[in-house]
């Protein structure tokens, strides 16, 4: 039991391991602020019109949170939305045509525009080259009505295609995080509206995982020293228990990138272990690891499946291991300087199979590294404040992590590219985010 409770206090302090605001400072070299050069980004409008408030709102919303794009606020009002050619020459403005007015728009410092054309539930939207003065993509869309459930990821699935439209690439704002507060699990919208509890006030719940179509998740159910593994079916509330999980201590759950197993870590007196479970047959638990009073924890897929980063204290200090997935071949994969730096926790590997992220105290204070892979390299990416506990947005680029800065522990994302970092969650304490890939 002693085990156990020392496993679960490392898990609480940081297993996933007063900051000032950062959106204008740099610290010992480290970017962590928001600058960006005039024409490094495209520029883009939501084009105003009648009706359609709320889903052209939330596209803005999404645009803007995608770091694409400088998303440019024109005037409010029908009246600039087009024009109309007059006979004899020139022309008058008009909320009723169809043709945006392309210069107007161009005079406001914008190269797209978007428009929203109802009315719902059937939307048609356009993609407009300002400097071309043409139409580059147009589609339909089905939209739920405003006050249903699927209304909002509806329009997130909009403003991913407006992203995939200019870049090439779908955003990410069809994706939705997990956390943890107040020992429950929730959910909330990559743009941090629509927090909903999936698990009840008087479960005790840790490591939420997503499977990888994001119809479940999979978490410790904590309970009198003992944590078992239940996978949660989030359209119908369906609840199974992990077989061989409900005794000892099971945490940090996570699905292989096909879905059909899962890698999580099991402690008890002897050691913290990692095994892996078939949950396309549900059976067959298979260890990977050996403690020997060791802990071996947090593991974390490669895209392929083929390899698993994990923590472990096989050295003293937890630092960051890769085995391939049957564990053989375990070996130290982020370097550190003994002295320098401390523990390290809570990798998760990026999309693009490129990167690991963890954390890593840095002076006694948790900050986010990121591992390059192919060359294991490290750098450094906060260097104020404690930052714990990142994961990775589907487009890997963006990274959900918690952070202090605000006075308490909240949810925030920094896009690693510009290092626009801005605060998703406002209220109570977070923990242990998960990020899923892009709901369909």
């Amino acid at each position: 039991m002693t085990r156990r409770l020392l496993l679960l206090a490392l898990l609480l302090a940081g297993s996933r391991a007063q900051a000032q605001d950062t959106t204008k400072a740099v610290d010992r070299g480290v970017r962590i602020g928001l600058t960006y050069e005039p024409g490094v980004r495209p520029s883009i409008v939501v084009l105003p019109a009648r009706g359609l408030d709320s889903a052209r709102s939330i596209l803005a919303r999404d645009l803007d949170y995608s770091d694409r794009f400088e998303v440019v606020s024109v005037p409010p009002g029908d009246s600039i939305a087009t024009t109309l050619a007059v006979p004899g020459g020139g022309a008058r403005v008009t909320p009723q045509s169809s043709t945006p007015n392309y210069g107007l728009y161009r005079a406001f410092g914008a190269d797209y525009g978007v428009e929203l054309v109802g009315p719902e539930p059937v939307v048609t939207v356009r993609l407009h080259d300002l400097a071309a003065s043409l139409v580059r993509q147009e589609e339909k869309f089905t939209l739920p009505a405003p006050n249903a459930p699927g209304y909002r990821m509806a329009v997130h699935r909009i403003s991913d295609q407006m992203v995939r439209w200019i870049t090439g690439t779908p955003g990410v704002a069809a994706s939705r995080i997990l956390f943890v507060s107040n020992k429950r699990i929730y959910r909330v919208d990559s743009d941090g509206v629509d927090i909903q509890p999936l698990t009840g006030e008087t479960e005790e719940a840790l490591s939420p995982a997503w499977s990888p179509d994001g119809s479940k998740m999979v978490y410790t159910q904590f309970n009198a020293g003992r944590g078992a593994l239940v996978v949660l079916t989030l359209a119908t509330g369906q609840r199974a228990t992990v077989p061989g999980t409900t005794t000892d201590l099971n945490i940090t759950p996570v699905f292989s990138p096909d879905g059909k197993n899962l890698a999580f870590a099991r402690s008890n007196e002897e050691g913290t272990d990692i095994f892996t479970f078939n949950v396309a047959d549900w059976c067959c638990p298979l260890r990977l690891t050996v403690g020997r009073f060791a802990d071996n924890l947090s593991p974390t897929y490669a895209p392929d499946g083929r390899r698993i980063a994990f923590v472990s204290t096989r050295a003293s200090l937890p630092q960051i291991y890769v085995m391939d997935n049957d564990g053989a071949d375990q070996e130290l994969f982020a370097p550190f300087d003994y002295g320098v730096t401390g523990s390290s926790n809570a990798p998760e590997w990026s999309p693009d199979g490129a990167m690991v992220v963890f954390h890593r105290e840095v002076s006694r204070v948790l900050q986010l590294f990121l591992l390059e892979v192919a060359g294991r390299r490290v750098r450094q990416l906060t260097s104020t404040g404690r930052n714990e506990d990142a994961t990775w947005a589907p487009d890997g680029r963006h990274l959900a992590f918690v952070s202090d800065r605000s006075g308490r522990r909240q949810l925030w994302v920094i896009d690693t590219e510009s290092g626009r970092i801005r605060q998703v969650t406002t209220t109570g304490t977070t923990r242990l985010p998960a990020w899923s890939r892009r709901l369909q």
